[in-house]
């Protein structure tokens, strides 16, 4: 999965596949892309800073819960 912000054009994107891709509008400034097999590819949303509230929420990303599951 990547995470990119391009502070230029103030668009966030998600990709968790690379593919190719068709887009599909959700809401306005918001699209979802889609793998040929229908699966969720990855997500781009406009206007990023006034969507999530300013700067400081692009700052920090947690990530909870990824990774190898250790057993003991």
């Amino acid at each position: 999965m990547k995470i990119r912000y391009d502070p230029e054009v103030d668009v966030l994107s998600i990709t968790f596949r690379e593919t190719t891709v068709t887009t599909r509008p959700l809401a306005e400034g918001i699209t979802a892309e889609y793998d040929r097999e229908d699966r969720l590819a990855g997500l781009e949303i406009l206007d990023a800073v006034r969507r999530f509230g300013g700067h400081d929420t692009l700052r920090q990303v947690v990530l909870e819960g990824v990774g190898p599951s250790v057993r003991v």
